[in-house]
């Protein structure tokens, strides 16, 4: 066991995590890692089937999205409400599993491949937007509010590593075994992941004790793990509107969702504009996947929790709104496919490496119920709904005339009122760590 302090010596570089707190880092940046790789293999094809049905067609894409997480949601509130933790987690991937082998052998067999591929779309959107909430739910549940602000980057960068590993295997792979193939190494990494949450699982109770006197305070109460969280199966949307503190967050994810959805519209009209070919397409999306990848991880693993230890929550959060700002005020003036590929990778870095961990942050200090069931609604349904409705608002501004410039233009004082709302939400997750 001599190598389990130097271990401790080498992670005390990247960040503030204390011996008692290794064994669940570790596990929850192997977790992170495999979730996102599999999600990340597929993406690029995602993307790709997007284009292929039309840029045009795009907004019916999102609201059918929309459409099947109204239907998901209260089904997932449903098995929340009855089932522990440690049982509810691995139900929900061993079903993305079933899905990607459904998926597989449809289009193996080259059934109705044009609706299948729209199916898809949708499908994908939907697995990651639950897989990477439970997730988040986990770790908010996991680590109090003290750890998260110094753990939850380097967690985050377990993310990110695999975001850089899944395009890498999709390069890699793509020729070799097949677009479709792919759907099986998804299911792989997904299946990997439900092994690092059962090991998370069984040393949850030994994970807040790494954590200090003043970080155990922070601790909200929380009802046994071995039950399931009570209550209806449409709770979660209750809470959210009677707590000013969840809308505040579902504000923020809205206008996150408006902001991000303008710019990939704007991505897809730009790459569509310069190329036809959907070979060049699929490499131009992993490409940016790629690039987000390396310069997220150098991020996470380097500064993000010293960063938001030391500016606090809100001025995290606030920062990716400080990027949409200037990144579509450079838009409005140059609408280039050297420009827009660079937007994205800053903002998506911006997001994954600084604003999200501190997003996340902000729900250590809610309710367990609120964890899973206000949290789901949020990250889904609120998160979803605004891509709906930012998507035919993107739409009908482009119905009435107005140049892809003129958008950007527009969404500049939107990020501007984003970033105040983000420094609020800081002040409000201060007030509740102390009060706890």
């Amino acid at each position: 066991m001599a190598s389990q302090p130097v271990l401790n010596r080498w992670l005390a570089r990247l960040v503030a995590v204390r011996p008692g707190e290794v064994r669940a880092l570790l596990w929850s940046f192997a977790y992170f890692f495999c979730l996102l790789a599999g999600y990340y293999v597929l993406r690029p094809l995602r993307d790709e089937m997007g284009i292929a049905g039309g840029v045009r067609n795009l907004q019916w894409l999102f609201t059918a999205t929309f459409v099947v997480l109204l239907a998901a949601v209260p089904l997932f509130g449903a098995v929340v409400a009855k089932l522990p933790r440690r049982r509810f987690i691995p139900i929900v991937y061993h079903f993305f599993v079933v899905n990607i082998a459904i998926f597989w052998l449809l289009l193996s067999f080259d059934i109705d491949r044009q609706n299948v591929a729209r199916v898809f779309f949708v499908w994908i959107s939907v697995f990651n937007l639950f897989a990477v909430s439970v997730f988040w739910s986990f770790m908010a549940d996991l680590f109090a509010a003290e750890q998260g602000k110094r753990l939850f980057g380097f967690i985050a960068a377990g993310g990110s590593a695999g975001a850089l590993a899944g395009p890498a295997l999709t390069i890699w792979l793509a020729a070799a075994i097949g677009p479709v193939n792919l759907l099986i190494v998804a299911a792989v990494l997904l299946e990997a992941a439900v092994l690092c949450a059962r090991q998370l699982e069984s040393g949850a109770p030994q994970v807040r004790t790494g954590a200090d006197e003043a970080a155990a305070e922070t601790t909200p109460a929380t009802q046994p793990e071995s039950t399931g969280l009570g209550g209806g199966w449409l709770a979660g949307i209750a809470m959210v509107l009677r707590s000013p503190y969840l809308a505040g967050i579902a504000l923020w994810v809205s206008l996150l969702s408006l902001a991000g959805t303008f710019l990939y519209f704007q991505q897809a009209n730009i790459v569509a504009a310069a190329s036809d070919d959907p070979a060049v397409r699929t490499r131009i999306f992993a490409t940016i996947d790629l690039v987000i990848g390396i310069l997220t991880i150098v991020v996470q693993c380097a500064a993000t929790g010293r960063l938001i230890t030391r500016f606090g929550v809100g001025p995290a959060a606030g920062f990716l709104p400080v990027v949409f700002c200037v990144g579509f005020a450079a838009l409005a003036a140059s609408p280039m496919l050297a420009l827009v590929i660079a937007f994205q990778a800053i903002q998506r870095t911006a997001n994954f490496a600084i604003s999200n961990p501190a997003r996340e942050v902000l729900f250590t200090v809610v309710k367990r119920a609120e964890k899973y069931k206000a949290k789901n609604v949020i990250d889904i349904v609120v998160f979803r709904g605004a891509d709906a409705v930012s998507g035919w608002l993107f739409a009908a501004l482009r119905g009435l005339g107005l140049e892809l410039s003129a958008i950007s233009l527009a969404t500049v004082p939107v990020a501007a009122g984003w970033f105040i709302l983000a420094l609020a939400l800081g002040r409000a997750q201060e007030r509740r760590a102390r009060q706890r």
